[in-house]
């Protein structure tokens, strides 16, 4: 397994091809570095003895002890341990590990490589199985490009007047496929090693050179990533470990990209597009039965903190809310524990979580996101928003001043007070917490799409049949 200086080493030697602000910069750039800080702690706390056996994993491909986040799925434990170590980390960074998306998109491919191959005689899995040899003895990091830009969103790819709206082969050689497009919201993708592209939605007959599938690595010729950054406001002074966690998101351009045979899993099979673009996003929605409790339970932490700081934790209102927000992580927590114990496993062998349970869990954790920040924002009050600068408690015009007023509860500091009102504001009031909110609720699908997905899925035949039983009809 890699260690943190090891995976930050590499990315100081990829080719720069991230745009920022008008300029290519590298990935070393100070920029980037609270997203590659968050990355980092997947391995810092992996290299923990006391963490092997929830963070670490043995491979069922060489038996060798490996990240879980480079793990395929055997078993439920295996599910539960991912939902589980999701918490884990995202407790430990104030919000979204990233690293999820690499190992949703390995397990989705694991599946449907397989399920190719057993009819129509391809040899995806077989390229599939030798990356993911490669992927788990580098302890490779990876973004999944799912979302195309998608143009008119009422006409199929094959129909866009552009048609490379949606990403697709534009010429297959002996060396492999030529590419053309663009994946849009790409979190984790500057600072990725790998990228793995899956299609976006199902596919027809004609639209046969949008299903595709494969794996690139990041700074490959021909790709480009235009970035926005996602990170909470600097700290001079009082620094805080919330503050050294951070984001980014690429729109990548795959600009007539080779990519070879060996790292294609996908070229053409129409009828299977929809399976992996489905399964990506089951096993995307469970890993989010995990770190949207983590996120949660973030919150949850700064609104009773702040209730006692404001001297007001023994109030109904408090309680109630607090109690609100229990049951949204932990209901939440616990659909993603029930698809891990009904999940069924494929022919391949990999485990599957059910889609059901999984929608539902996503689907409640989105459709409250704004309820929690609400809360927060209802039991702090207003000085998350007006809290002045840090400077102004070290000033020494004025610095006494800003302690004596800002104290709320006896027996607890200024500077704990300002701390903590510090990081309500970076939770609710800073362009991070805008881009987090949003993400809350279209991250690894929209509300909606959950909404589709459970109707699809759930057996509404049985429970009319079950209401005809009751009912005494017979016909």
């Amino acid at each position: 397994m890699r260690t943190a200086e090891e995976y930050i080493a590499k990315l100081k030697t990829m080719r720069p091809n991230i745009y920022l602000n008008g300029e290519v910069i590298a990935r070393d750039d100070p920029r980037l570095k609270y997203g590659v800080n968050t990355i980092s702690e997947t391995f810092n706390w992996a290299a923990d003895p006391a963490n092997e056996d929830l963070l670490t994993a043995k491979s069922h491909l060489t038996g060798e002890k490996i990240n879980r986040y480079c793990h395929i799925h055997q078993s439920p434990e295996d599910l539960l341990k991912k939902q589980e170590m999701t918490r884990f980390y995202c407790q430990r960074v104030g919000g979204c590990i990233q690293r999820c998306m690499g190992v949703d998109a390995l397990n989705a491919l694991s599946v449907v490589t397989k399920n190719i191959d057993l009819e129509m005689g391809t040899q995806y899995n077989e390229h599939f199985l030798a990356y993911l040899k490669k992927y788990q003895e580098e302890d490779l990091v990876a973004n999944c490009a799912q979302t195309d830009v998608k143009g008119d969103r009422s006409l199929r790819p094959h129909q866009q007047t552009d048609p490379d709206l949606y990403l697709r082969v534009v010429k297959k050689t002996e060396e492999g496929i030529i590419v053309r497009g663009c994946k849009a919201h790409n979190t984790i993708a500057p600072y990725a090693d790998e990228i793995i592209v899956v299609p976006t939605r199902m596919m027809t007959e004609k639209d046969a050179d949008w299903a595709v599938a494969f794996a690139i690595q990041a700074d490959a010729p021909g790709v480009s990533q235009v970035v926005r950054v996602s990170n909470p406001r600097p700290r001079e002074e009082l620094l805080a470990p919330f503050n050294n966690y951070g984001s980014a998101d690429s729109l990548t351009v795959f600009d007539d990209v080779l990519i070879p045979w060996e790292r294609v899993f996908m070229c053409g099979e129409y009828k299977y597009a929809g399976q992996l673009a489905s399964l990506f996003a089951t096993y995307h929605r469970h890993s989010y039965t995990g770190c949207k409790p983590a996120t949660t339970d973030v919150l949850m932490g700064a609104t009773a903190l702040v209730a006692e700081y404001n001297g007001i934790e023994k109030s109904s209102q408090v309680r109630e809310e607090l109690a609100e927000m229990v049951t949204i992580a932990e209901l939440v927590y616990a659909s993603g524990i029930a698809a891990s114990v009904k999940s069924t496993k494929a022919p391949s062998g990999t485990q599957i979580p059910d889609i059901v349970y999984t929608n539902v869990g996503r689907y409640h954790a989105g459709i409250n996101v704004y309820r929690e920040h609400e809360i927060l924002a209802e039991i702090s009050g207003g000085l998350p928003a007006t809290i002045p600068s840090e400077k102004e408690f070290s000033n020494a015009e004025i610095s006494a001043l800003m302690d004596k007023y800002i104290m709320r509860k006896d027996g607890i500091s200024a500077e704990a007070q300002q701390r903590c009102f510090r990081m309500i504001s970076d939770l609710l009031c800073s362009s991070h917490a805008g881009v987090v909110q949003v993400a809350g609720v279209h991250g690894g699908g929209s509300p909606i799409m959950e909404r589709i997905a459970i109707t699809g899925q759930y057996d509404m035949k049985a429970k009319k049949n079950l209401a005809k039983y009751l009912a005494g009809i017979k016909e």
